[in-house]
């Protein structure tokens, strides 16, 4: 299992990594709102890997049968090793290669609480609360806990997916196998 899981989580984790490393620098002509639809997109992409990982490993090392459980493991884990991936990547590039990301998107993040109106004490209380969560992102546990979880919700839902299309037990083999007889 340890081959399967980290050979395509290291794949979807590169795959992560890269599309990171490609649209960061460009952050400010691609758009806030387009770089989170590209960033998203290639978490799903990348999370294909998680439904290839789990059949390759059920047909490669199970002999073609693999439970629900199983099939979830592999995939969480699958899942683990990319977000891993993504969330390194994202420490170079925060701490390295855009040192400044931070403080655009909390420009941003104001600049949209003033352009969706309120009184002056609603975005004053909007813009306090930027300020403390950027004290907070400052922290390495909290910044490394926030990054793992942003591919993670995606990839799980998928390794869920995965494992109910996934599944098999020998019990299916032998129905499949008595039904194609019967039709014979």
């Amino acid at each position: 299992m340890k081959k399967t899981v980290l050979t395509f989580g290291l794949i979807s984790g590169a795959i992560l990594s890269a599309m990171m490393l490609i649209t960061v620098p460009f952050q400010e002509q691609i758009g806030w709102d387009r770089g989170e639809i590209i960033g998203y997109t290639t978490m799903v992409l990348a999370s294909l890997l998680i439904f290839v990982g789990v059949r390759s490993y059920r047909d490669n090392v199970r002999g073609g049968t693999i439970g629900f459980g199983r099939a979830f493991a592999v995939g969480a884990l699958i899942v683990a090793v990319s977000s891993v991936c993504y969330t390194m990547t994202w420490q170079v590039v925060r701490l390295k290669l855009a040192p400044d990301i931070q403080d655009k998107f909390i420009e941003r993040m104001a600049e949209n609480a003033r352009a969706e109106g309120g009184s002056p004490a609603e975005v004053e209380k909007r813009l306090a609360d930027l300020r403390d969560w950027a004290v907070m992102y400052e922290k390495p546990l909290f910044n490394v806990a926030m990054t793992f979880l942003e591919p993670l919700p995606v990839g799980l839902v998928v390794a869920l997916m995965t494992a109910g299309i996934v599944r098999r037990t020998k019990r299916d083999d032998e129905t499949v196998m008595a039904a194609s007889a019967a039709a014979s």
